[in-house]
């Protein structure tokens, strides 16, 4: 999902810290470099698992497990791990394959394989995969698609969608696209999404450990961090089985088979000129398909989240490097991404930052505002009787403006699935979502609305006592 969904929420508690200026090594990293900058990172950020693959050109020049699993199992580069949105990049291959084999036009509506999606003559099948389809969060029934039990039904979940903006004129980052591609592969192949990609994507490049489905690939519980602590849970149901948008199983030595491709290097799927175009951005946005530029480091990206699961995917188009970097855990602070671009700045001879402490310093903030929370209100119920008695002359209306301050958090609370869906441009979210990585800032957020009603029902109670 990402990205991280709470992130602007939780980034005014935090203070940015000097980043250390990089210094030039002497050569480009070897295995054993890459594997002691590793093992170091895990130390600083206290994972509880970790694997990681760097190829370049046509070769792995380091793939690692690093952490244990909630089975108590070592990671390894075969560890199975849900790498959620990097999906994308997937499924925009199987289509791709599609493309070049003449059964699909790009640049064709939808209409012709897709009758039942009422929206499907505006929409093109580029459109879809640049994320410039129209369709949003905002305007889907997101909750009817979660409980589709087929990409069939999940499209048939779409008759009441309309678009936020005419296709072709806006980038939405929504996941509906990447499900509605991945139907338009079954409808065009008579095959399940899943299966085709088996054959035609993981198959030839050898991804043996790879999967679209939990029920052929099965990982084991991830993590979330509750101020500090890590607890296994189940992954939410979404993206589970069969869709396009994060359903995607597979390890660090698959991966390492993946990026060497996608870097153009070693067995090729499509011909360099989709590949290319997979690479290249929109006329809208720096968003190709299922890959995203980064003009500052000159990358492109794609970010995975899941509620349990975090990954990270790389490639450098300069310099044919590859990098994945996927953990078993998720939280308020994603830490992938500062692991990847340790691993970058050694590909480039720079001597990387050592990630860590933003996961522990978020968390840490959130508790010491929820222990401040509960201190007030104890110190609130202690001095409601002394406040009653200086209230005790005052009209009831102007009493109750003096309660409303302590109940707003209380209202911001109910409202919390929404608020946190505006920051984040509309992304739909659940309370069930809320109670996974999100759940420091949950329940930091509950402790203070409850403060706010225990210390409002106390001098309510001494009010009336005192008259």
């Amino acid at each position: 999902m990402k990205p991280l969904i709470i992130g602007l929420v939780v980034g005014i508690l935090l203070a940015a810290a000097p980043a250390a200026q990089a210094q030039p090594l002497a050569a480009e990293p070897t295995s054993a470099a890459l594997d002691a900058y590793l093992g170091k990172a895990m130390d600083s950020l206290g994972l509880p698992g970790m694997s990681v693959v760097v190829t370049h050109g046509d070769k792995v020049v380091h793939a690692a497990g690093y952490g244990h699993d909630s089975a108590g199992r070592p990671v390894t580069a075969s560890t199975p791990m849900r790498v959620a949105s990097l999906s994308k990049s997937f499924t925009a291959m199987a289509v791709m394959t599609l493309v070049d084999d003449g059964e699909i036009a790009l640049d064709e509506p939808l209409a012709a394989r897709l009758p039942e999606f009422h929206l499907a003559e505006k929409i093109t099948v580029r459109q879809l995969l640049n994320q410039t389809s129209g369709l949003s969060d905002t305007t889907a029934d997101i909750g009817a698609t979660r409980s589709a039990k087929s990409l069939a039904g999940y499209v048939s979940t779409l008759n009441t969608a309309t678009l936020a903006a005419d296709p072709g004129t806006h980038w939405e980052y929504c996941n509906v696209n990447y499900d509605v591609a991945a139907r338009l592969v079954e409808v065009v192949t008579g095959k399940a999404f899943g299966d085709y990609l088996a054959e035609h994507v993981f198959g030839p490049l050898g991804m043996t450990g790879s999967a679209d489905s939990d029920q052929i690939v099965k990982p084991s519980e991830g993590y979330n961090s509750l101020y500090g602590a890590w607890i296994a849970r189940p992954e939410l149901p979404a993206f589970l089985n069969g869709g396009g948008a994060g359903g995607v199983i597979t390890n660090a030595a698959d991966m390492g088979k993946w990026l060497i491709s996608q870097t153009g290097n070693g067995k090729q799927l499509v011909t360099p000129a989709s590949l290319k175009t997979m690479h290249t951005p929109s006329a809208v946005s720096d968003y190709g398909m299922g890959w995203g530029g980064d003009g500052d480091s000159g990358l492109l990206v794609h970010a995975g989240n899941l509620f349990t699961y975090t990954a990270t995917e790389a490639i450098a188009p300069a310099t044919g490097y590859g990098f994945a970097v996927m953990t078993n855990s998720a939280a308020l602070y994603d830490d992938t991404n500062d692991v990847l671009m340790g691993l970058v700045a050694l590909s480039r001879g720079q001597a990387p930052e050592m990630p860590g402490g933003g996961r522990q310093t978020t968390e840490l903030v959130l508790g010491l505002v929820g222990l401040a929370a509960i201190g007030l209100g104890v110190l609130g119920i202690l001095r409601s009787r002394r406040w009653a008695v200086r209230q005790a002359g005052s009209a009831g209306r102007r009493i109750v403006p003096r309660l409303i301050p302590l109940l707003l958090p209380v209202l911001l609370f109910v409202a919390y699935p929404d608020l946190v869906s505006y920051v984040t441009n509309g992304r739909t979210v659940t309370w069930a979502q809320l109670t996974y990585f999100a759940a420091p800032l949950s329940i930091t957020f509950l402790i203070v609305a409850a403060a706010g009603v225990v210390i409002a029902v106390a001098r309510l109670r001494s009010l009336v006592s005192a008259r």
